[in-house]
């Protein structure tokens, strides 16, 4: 990270799965007095609601500089239209090395847990293959992935920008739509709101 974190084509990134529920409460800490009460209300699920219960969530936090001081962080977010597997997440990988090369980055330290579908035989092939691809052509950003330990969720920096995301997102007395809550994310992390990623239809 230190050598990385020196070279202006080099990028930092932490990536992790989140699910934004939009009926469970998050534990939440807050000052009051007498006249101004916090409450938070429990929503309960109707029949006729057309949105899922929650919603799945791809984010890759950027950073420069040491990873105790960074010099900036900036969060990319893609939702998902089921849940996180191995296809979604090679969607997720490509279009990440597409807005980097935009960038003028080369290289992609790629920092994330062994979730299954990080480290699946699918996952691994199309790194290695679009590895090989941007060695040949000279063009495209190269991932370098790079595995935490198990069960170590502190080491990953992006995992307390999940629980203050939860935190200010949250209707105090209301249901959020699917699309209100998606959007009131990416409010939150400064993203802008793109389009779901769902299934291949090779896979589907």
């Amino acid at each position: 990270m230190a050598y990385a974190s020196l070279k202006p084509d080099w990028a930092i990134g932490f990536l992790d799965e989140v699910w934004w529920s939009r009926f469970a409460l998050p534990r939440l800490h807050a000052w009051q007095d007498h006249e101004h009460l916090v409450r938070l209300v429990e929503q309960s699920w109707q029949k006729n609601d057309p949105d899922p219960k929650a919603l799945a969530c791809y984010g890759v936090l950027w950073q420069q500089g040491p990873a105790e001081e960074p010099v900036r962080e900036q969060m990319w977010l893609r939702f998902v239209t089921g849940r996180p597997v191995s296809d979604i997440t090679i969607q997720f990988l490509d279009w990440c090395c597409q807005h980097l090369a935009t960038q003028g980055k080369r290289h992609w330290l790629l920092i994330w847990d062994n979730a299954s579908w990080h480290v699946s035989k699918m996952v691994r092939t199309w790194i290695r293959e679009h590895n090989l691809m941007v060695k040949q052509s000279q063009e495209g950003v190269r991932i370098l992935p790079f595995l935490l330990p198990t069960q170590s969720p502190w080491l990953n920096p992006i995992e307390p920008k999940w629980v203050h995301g939860k935190r200010n997102v949250i209707e105090l007395d209301g249901l959020l739509s699917a699309r209100q809550l998606a959007s009131r994310v990416c409010a939150y992390y400064g993203c802008a709101y793109e389009p779901h990623l769902t299934l291949s239809e090779k896979v589907s």
